[in-house]
């Protein structure tokens, strides 16, 4: 009975929690997001005019983060580090340094995303309220709570904000006794951005397909493919990581001579059709613009480079648009509807790439309408196969089960 009565405590105090991170963090996502899609805009219009000084604004992010950043360089790290109980909050400077960092990289052309700063605010905000008394033993509650918050936010997403934060920490293992207040946190954050403007993506698909043994084995056959892909971008941003620093570990050379090259490489290719968050090859994916058969490579390789140099923003974004995009070219050799398969591309390579199965399923719910969960469930069943390798965030751990006794 003690027990029980504790855990309703916990929940109560969690859920105060919970509402006081949503709204912060919604507020905090619209602000971020909406100068971003403004920076974007300005990029778009005039790439002769930004995409040139990816490199001198390379040199201003090292400068920001050497200057003012601490221990706010391991951004993503510092998440993982607070949920694995090696520290008990992130330092709140984490998040102007970020927030400008992103505005700088999209601004002049880097090929970044933007939920590495969405899960980066809410888990500032969640484990800072440790500050309270009430809260202090519940650092790592508060962190899985603020991610939800920071990724329901951004993309107004709740449900599979929720999952996200509950599964993304340690692969195999979720934190269902957060499940309320992790939800509570996400769906205010989600309904906080668009109150003030945030716009969310979606797109409706009909699809209405027999699951007969030959549509499964060609949507399993597409999951592996997806899969694979997904690997590829992160085992290529580990091993590049380690690569260009043990090559030049002075960041401002490397920031320099790799910004100088991307913005040559982005300028050559179409006037930046690969800078950004790949919003624009998302929308040529689901509205009918032309797609062509190395735009998914070129994305995944120029956005490995881009966050391997050390400009911020994240993956998750040009994960979606690597994953549509790939559908795309892949629809016609499995004989199965484009958009159909751009969605399960959208998700699948995120899956992939995050270790993450639940949040990516909902997010086909959400995002693409929820008659198509069971296509996307088949698809996350071969991504499940691939969860023994790495995924994008280095610290992630892995819950793995006992061998049965034979």
């Amino acid at each position: 009975m003690k027990s029980q009565d504790h855990f309703y405590r916990q929940l109560l105090s969690l859920e105060v929690a919970a509402v006081i991170i949503g709204l912060s963090a919604g507020a905090l996502d619209a602000l971020f997001g909406r100068v971003l899609l403004f920076v974007s805009d300005i990029r778009t219009q005039s790439p002769y005019w930004t995409i040139p000084f990816l490199g001198l604004a390379g040199l201003l992010i090292v400068f920001l983060y050497q200057r003012y950043g601490g221990e706010s360089v391991k951004g993503m790290g510092l998440v993982f580090e607070v949920g694995q109980g090696q520290r008990q909050k992130i330092p709140k400077r984490l998040m102007p340094l970020v927030i400008v960092t992103t505005w700088l990289t999209h601004l002049f052309g880097g090929s970044a995303g933007r939920e590495g700063v969405a899960v980066q605010l809410g888990a500032t905000i969640g484990t800072n309220l440790t500050a309270f008394s009430f809260l202090k033993k519940y650092s790592k509650e508060l962190l899985v709570i603020g991610m939800a918050a920071g990724f329901g936010g951004l993309f107004e997403t709740p449900m599979a904000a929720t999952f996200f934060a509950l599964e993304v920490l340690v692969i195999g293992k979720l934190s269902l006794h957060l499940f309320l207040p992790a939800f509570t946190a996400a769906f205010i954050a989600s309904q906080t951005s668009h109150f003030l403007g945030l716009e969310k993506f979606s797109h409706d698909i009909s699809s209405n397909l027999q699951l007969d043994f030959l549509t499964v084995g060609k949507l399993l056959l597409a999951g592996f493919c997806f899969a694979f892909v997904g690997k590829l971008f992160a085992l290529s941003l580990q091993f590049l990581k380690a690569k260009l620093t043990k090559m030049d570990p002075n960041p401002y050379v490397k920031m320099a001579l790799g910004g100088l090259v991307l913005s040559l490489i982005f300028l050559s290719l179409a006037s930046g059709r690969y800078s950004g968050l790949g919003t624009n090859l998302i929308d040529a994916s689901f509205l009918g613009g032309y797609i062509y058969a190395y735009d998914w490579l070129l994305k995944l390789f120029l956005t490995v480079i881009t966050i391997s140099l050390g400009f911020q923003g994240g993956e998750v974004t040009p994960l979606f648009s690597i994953g549509a995009s790939l559908g795309v070219v892949l629809s016609p050799f499995f004989g199965l509807p484009i958009d159909l398969l751009a969605a399960l591309g959208y998700v699948a390579v995120f899956a992939s790439a995050t270790n993450t199965l639940f949040g990516p399923l909902l997010i086909m719910g959400e995002v693409f309408g929820f008659t198509n969960t069971p296509y996307a469930f088949i698809v996350l069943v071969m991504v499940s196969c691939l969860q023994f390798l790495p995924s994008i965030y280095q610290l992630q751990k892995h819950s793995i089960a006992e061998k049965p006794k034979i």
